[in-house]
């Protein structure tokens, strides 16, 4: 074929490096997006922290790109051909055994809830006033690892066995678990001290022996423990001997499959014991703690630091930025003023102007970022009213291509905006993706909420006899009572959801 030059019209979306950027930081966590300016600030010098920033509120008059390009450097430019609606919508770009000894336990961290301490929620919504911030409370909260040497520095032990108990106690798991068994933790040491030899790693394993005695009579109990059954029976050998305790042993040892699916009459069998004392030895093991390190988790993994805080304005609700997790910056004005000052003005530097324009980028689109946010909050609220209200029984079908019409906005840009993003409630902190539920059909020909429908399953269990529990089948029914159809498959999906075992677990022994 002979080469040819032709000239071709046609239309393509293009990403400018801007619109990546928003697309990036939209989609952000709280904590990534702080990680975010904390790299741009050590990366660009035009950047500066700002310590005076209102709150913004929903409602509020959004600053013109006059007023924040004078927010940002007087006498500067954001730049040309980068006036994107707030938002920055686009299509769419690509969219054991311990286990079983918790089976049973209820949460209410489905679909992405996550409940707050009390104390979390109001430090989180921006109390002043507080003694500590987050970086103290961790600095005094001792690990586990701190509390056990703290504990091993008051023993008078020789060298060997305090070296090998403090290699024992680098070697737990954050539950207070060996991470892998003695052969293994011996093996790990032998080759990173060089030891070759078969004798002497034949004796540094009989010092780690002797040292795991000495862990394991630290506090808490059941610290340094193999697996589940050994922790329990390291806890339950405090307790003073009795029947009791003695099948609570011979259970641990090797029938906690059976205690799981609270089968009395095979436990009875294997321990040779009478019901009462299987009763007995049970509770002794539910008395038990089958993480011993769970107590000294660091505070900050359980709090979740809302984005958006939920505040009663009359007889509505309205949505508040939180301004404890809006980064404050400004453009540095030292710097942008040297450049100008120059001969030539910024052309004459087009390093330097190329970073004072991503600085002035940047610091838009994070503003863009909590705008989009707040603008499918208030959205939210708006739809869910009954819920700020009545709570989570009264939850709406809501599906994210209500919000992204309303707004005007893609539905990926809904689904970026409510991903790892939470909101303070009067009920609690959730996931703004918490607040979108399927739809099931009622008997007045109207709709009700999946949500709610959880919600109503979780009041039918927790008000269940514990001698008889209900079964789906019975949950199924009793919601087809209320006017909502749902089949049994759905009531057990929704009990897995719960974390809700079923009827034969929640029977009480």
């Amino acid at each position: 074929m002979k080469p040819t030059l032709q000239v071709r019209l046609s239309q393509h979306l293009a990403l400018t490096p801007q619109l990546q950027q928003s697309i990036r930081l939209l989609q952000l966590s709280t904590l990534e997006l702080h990680q975010e300016v904390e790299q741009m600030l050590e990366q660009n010098p035009f950047l500066e922290p700002e310590e005076d920033a209102t709150p913004y509120e929903f409602g509020a008059e959004r600053a013109t790109p006059a007023q924040r390009e004078e927010h940002d450097t007087p006498g500067t430019q954001v730049g040309e051909g980068g006036d994107e609606p707030a938002g920055m919508d686009t299509a769419e770009f690509g969219t054991t055994e311990r286990d079983d000894w918790e089976n049973g336990t209820e949460r209410d961290d489905f679909d992405g809830i996550r409940e707050l301490p009390s104390s979390a929620s109001s430090s989180s919504a921006g109390d002043a006033g507080g003694d500590m911030d987050a970086n103290e409370r961790s600095t005094h909260a001792p690990s586990l690892q701190d509390h056990l040497r703290a504990q091993l520095s008051g023993m008078r032990l020789a060298p060997q066995d305090a070296a090998a108990v403090m290699v024992l106690i680098e070697s737990l798991t954050d539950d207070g678990y060996l991470d892998g068994t003695l052969e293994d933790i011996a093996e790990r040491v032998s080759d990173s001290l060089g030891i070759t030899g078969i004798d002497a790693r034949e004796e540094l394993l009989d010092q780690l022996r002797c040292g795991l005695k000495w862990l394991q009579s630290l506090e808490p109990a059941g610290v340094g423990a193999a697996d589940l059954g050994d922790c329990l029976a390291l806890q339950l050998r405090h307790h003073p001997a009795s029947p009791a305790r003695t099948c609570a042993l011979a259970i641990c040892a090797g029938h906690l499959p059976l205690l799981a699916r609270r089968d009395l009459k095979k436990l009875a069998a294997a321990t040779g014991a009478d019901e009462a004392t299987v009763k007995a030895a049970q509770a002794l093991i539910v008395a038990c703690e089958p993480k011993p390190g769970r107590p000294f988790a660091p505070a900050e993994s359980l709090i979740v630091v809302p984005d958006v805080i939920v505040q009663k304005s009359g007889r509505n609700w309205k949505a508040v930025l939180n301004p404890e997790v809006m980064p404050k910056l400004k453009v540095s004005d030292l710097y942008a003023q040297a450049i100008r000052g120059q001969r030539g003005g910024a052309n004459g530097h087009p390093g330097l102007s190329a970073r004072l324009q991503e600085a002035r980028w940047f610091i838009r689109n994070i503003q863009q970022r909590f705008d989009t946010i707040l603008r499918v909050s208030q959205a939210i609220v708006e739809r869910q009213k009954a819920f700020f209200t009545h709570g989570e029984i009264a939850m709406k079908p809501l599906v994210l291509r209500e919000i992204a019409d309303e707004l005007g906005l893609h539905e990926s840009t809904i689904s970026r905006v409510t991903t790892a993003k939470y909101m303070t409630t009067p009920f609690g902190t959730f996931e703004l993706k918490y607040f979108f539920g399927s739809s099931l059909n009622t008997d007045a020909g109207g709709n009700a909420s999946s949500t709610a429908v959880r919600a109503l399953i979780k009041q039918f269990v927790a008000a269940e006899s514990a001698a008889k529990p209900l079964s789906d089948s019975q949950i199924a029914d009793m919601l087809e009572e209320q006017g909502i159809q749902v089949a049994r498959r759905t009531v057990a999906k929704y009990r897995e959801a719960l974390k809700i075992a079923p009827a034969n677990l929640r029977k009480a022994m």
